[in-house]
C-alpha cells in the first residue's frame, strides 16, 4: 500500500510516474514505481536523479516469480499501479503459448525480482 508520506516524482516533459521520494529523517529515500527502494537517504536533488537516471524502461526485462509451490515462472511486467503489480508468464510472443496473470502486492513483494537464467527456458524453472 502506498504511505501517505511518499511524494510522487514524474518525469520531466511527459510526467510518467518514475516513482516516489519519501523522507527519512533529515533526508530522502527514492522508491522505483514497485515501492523497492533505490537509494539509501540521500539528499532530495540526488533522489530526483537516481529516480530520472532508473528510469522506466527496466520494467519490459524479464523478471522471474517465485510460485507458492517452489517453482519459479518467467513472468513480464504488464501493469504496476500502487495498488497493485500484475504479471504475466512470458509468451515468447506466440499466439500459441497460454499465459498465467498473477496479482501481487504493491509495493511488490521480494518473490519477483529480475530473472536470472537460460533465456530460452519455457515458464517454469527449477
Amino acid at each position: 500500500m502506498l504511505s501517505e508520506d511518499w511524494i510522487q516524482h514524474v518525469r520531466p516533459g511527459d510526467r510518467e510516474r518514475l516513482g516516489w521520494i519519501r523522507p527519512d529523517g533529515d533526508a530522502f529515500v527514492a522508491l522505483d514505481v514497485l515501492g523497492r527502494e533505490i537509494t539509501g537517504p540521500v539528499e532530495w536533488l540526488e533522489a530526483e536523479e537516481a529516480l530520472e537516471e532508473r528510469g522506466l524502461h527496466w520494467l519490459s526485462d524479464l523478471w522471474q516469480l517465485d510460485l507458492p509451490d517452489g517453482t519459479r515462472a518467467r513472468v513480464r511486467i504488464v501493469e504496476v499501479t500502487p495498488d497493485r503489480v500484475v504479471v504475466q508468464t512470458d509468451d515468447f510472443s506466440s499466439v500459441d503459448v497460454e499465459v498465467t496473470r498473477h496479482v501481487l502486492a504493491f509495493p511488490a513483494p521480494d518473490t519477483l525480482r529480475p530473472f536470472e537464467g537460460d533465456r530460452s527456458t519455457i515458464d517454469v524453472l527449477g
